[in-house]
């Protein structure tokens, strides 16, 4: 009965010490880009980039300063329509970090107005937040993709 019981205690004690690393799955990942892309066509450019972004956003946009953090992003779309304008993008890739709470995905988007149809390419950062869902963290894209 003792050897049963330091057989156990050592087993127990054994795989206790084993440190648990997050599954790095990127497949979370390009879930979470293309239901961002999806929210866009559904409820619009601006309404989708507050709502997929991190509290501690980054949006590099050509041309202009970078918007630093939520209420900034928020701020920079007051007053500006996107009616009449839908974005979309495929993500190609994921790849997730082996701490699992930061990745990036990047691929290809497409602009449709009445007056103009764009490509590019594009690149977001993700970092989990607080309650554990990705959020993006930093995008950036640009612009020239040919047909």
């Amino acid at each position: 009965m003792k050897k049963s019981f330091l057989l156990l205690s050592i087993f127990f004690s054994l795989f206790s010490c084993t440190e648990n690393k997050p599954v790095s799955d990127s497949q979370v990942l390009l879930d979470a880009d293309i239901a961002f892309s999806d929210y866009s066509v559904k409820n619009g450019i601006h309404k989708a980039f507050i709502e997929f972004a991190h509290d501690s956003v980054v949006l590099l946009k050509p041309k202009r300063m970078p918007i630093v953090g939520k209420p900034s992003l928020i701020e920079s779309y007051t007053g500006k329509s996107d009616s009449g304008v839908v974005l979309t993008w495929k993500p190609e890739k994921a790849t997730i970090a082996e701490s699992g709470e930061l990745g990036f995905t990047y691929g290809f988007w497409l602009s449709v107005s009445q007056a103009d149809t764009s490509r590019g390419t594009y690149l977001t950062v993700w970092k989990k937040n607080k309650n554990g869902q990705w959020k993006y963290i930093a995008d950036t894209g640009n612009e020239g993709l040919e047909n």
